[in-house]
């Protein structure tokens, strides 16, 4: 499966013109062969807790409507974050979204570690469930940004994965923890782990410096079949996690139900 990473350079809270950029870059994304895009996390905004501006009500959120739209259109599937309105409580949560060929769009995952360094956990309600993207042949878990230094999340999808997507809005700063961290999650459960962050500047001030990138099932990086500053398009296949979990077996060697037991023994 070829699979389009989006490096979106997002416009600080103009929803019109990043869906515009989407658009373009979902339709050579096509061009290119892939069956599936990515874009950063909360893609139509940037990384914001501006709650007012930025929230929607997932019941009839306008971005997800267009990027249905778009994904059918174009067709080719997407995977993109966006902040909803929970249905049921009315909260708002930073959520990973999948538009399909048919034209629905639907959450899939609420990001399960808020960003307590940036007061995330004060504005934004935390998951509390896994979430999984199906595509031909290949299931993909989901996460997003801060998740990706708690690997509990990562070992408990990975039985059920063939790869992991983290989209991220993850600064320069720090992006020496971001590789680090996508290789240590893709060798502990042996599947392949996509990082897709954005580039430029954000509203305030942050830099994000070109790093999305795809991690085999070895830990070894992998090499895209197109680059350009905005999208990197890679080749992955299912097959390549399951033969690699059949030759060094790792997570058929894991007690998955032994480290629940002595936590529980152990819990205060």
């Amino acid at each position: 499966m070829k699979v389009a990473l989006i490096s979106l350079e997002q416009q600080w809270m103009d929803k019109d013109r990043n869906f515009s950029r989407c658009r373009e870059l979902a339709c050579e994304a096509v061009r290119r062969g892939c069956a599936l895009a990515i874009y950063p996390e909360m893609t139509l905004t940037g990384y914001s807790l501006d709650i007012k501006r930025i929230a929607e009500p997932a019941e009839h959120a306008h971005t997800l409507r267009q990027l249905g739209e778009l994904a059918r259109e174009a067709d080719i599937e997407l995977v993109y974050g966006a902040c909803l309105l929970d249905q049921s409580t009315g909260h708002p949560r930073n959520t990973l979204c999948l538009a399909s060929r048919n034209g629905t769009s639907r959450l899939v995952y609420t990001k399960m570690h808020p960003f307590s360094f940036a007061g995330e956990d004060k504005v934004l309600e935390a998951g509390e469930t896994l979430g999984y993207v199906d595509m031909p042949g290949m299931r993909l878990g989901s996460s997003i940004c801060y998740d990706l230094r708690f690997p509990e999340l990562y070992a408990a999808m990975a039985p059920y994965c063939h790869a992991a997507i983290c989209i991220a809005n993850w600064p320069a700063s720090r992006v020496a923890h971001w590789r680090a961290l996508l290789v240590a999650r893709a060798i502990e459960n042996q599947m392949y782990m996509i990082g897709v962050n954005r580039i430029g500047q954000d509203g305030n001030g942050l830099q994000y410096e070109k790093s999305s990138l795809i991690v085999g099932p070895d830990g070894m990086i992998i090499d895209p079949v197109y680059s350009s500053l905005e999208m990197d398009v890679y080749a992955i296949d299912a097959a390549e996690t399951m033969h690699y979990r059949e030759s060094f077996p790792t997570i058929r060697d894991k007690r998955y139900a032994l480290y629940q037991e002595l936590f529980g023994a152990n819990a205060c």
